[in-house]
């Protein structure tokens, strides 16, 4: 039975102290390997990276970090996972420009989030993207109420893309900001121009209750068209 606190056990794994030179040595060769291979498969995923190139840089991470500190495991095998990793990234790239609907497939496809001040409730089903995630993006962007977005998309890198309307067409909108959101309420309280806390349909409404039109929920909140201020 091994004792606890072993220190030559933990800190070197029972290995020689030399065996250190040996790891240097396999962490620079695979560092080298991995700079030369994520050379060679471009630029494209170094500011965002897509879901298929996430897969490339774990699979690459794992094949690097292993051969570098394991002593049964060689530098020589490792390259070949290297090398198999590339050939299917090459093949995988060459496949996304040939077919639109493998492209679809492995990197997704632009999404309509907001269309003329409203959510596109058909892609919101679609999209994993929760709605407060959602409106922590448009409040980054300075945006305070959904009157303010001509149209937003959310691209297949995963990031949103807003196109706003110009002052002079800023209309009613459902608001974003939790101070103003949380105040969402079955209950309307007194006339005047509402959005539908689901949909963002905006539109007058009287005091009690009322369905959305668009889709038939009943929470409403208060809609704001302020400017947008940069």
């Amino acid at each position: 039975m091994k004792e606890i606190f072993e220190w030559n056990r933990l800190l070197f794994n029972e290995l020689p102290v030399v065996f250190l030179l040996e790891v240097i040595f396999r962490s620079s060769v695979m560092f080298i390997i991995l700079l030369l291979t994520m050379k060679l498969a471009g630029k494209r995923g170094v500011k965002q990276l897509s879901i298929f190139e996430t897969v490339i840089i774990i699979a690459l991470g794992s094949a690097a970090g292993d051969p570098m500190f394991y002593e049964d495991v060689g530098i020589v095998p490792a390259i070949i996972v290297f090398a198999v990793i590339m050939i299917l990234y090459r093949a995988v790239t060459w496949l996304t420009g040939k077919s639109k609907k493998f492209e679809e497939f492995i990197e997704g496809k632009t999404e309509c989030l907001i269309n003329d001040g409203k959510f596109s409730v058909t892609s919101f089903k679609k999209e994993t993207l929760a709605q407060d995630e959602f409106f922590s993006e448009l409040r980054v962007n300075s945006v305070e109420h959904l009157g303010q977005v001509k149209h937003a998309f959310i691209e297949p890198s995963g990031e949103v893309s807003i196109f706003y309307y110009e002052d002079e067409k800023v209309g009613y909108g459902l608001p974003i900001l939790p101070a103003l959101f949380n105040k969402k309420n079955k209950i309307i309280p007194a006339d005047g121009t509402y959005s539908c806390t689901f949909c963002g349909h905006t539109e007058e409404q009287k005091a009690g209750t009322a369905k959305c039109q668009v889709c038939q929920k009943e929470e409403w909140v208060e809609a704001i068209n302020t400017k947008r201020i940069t």
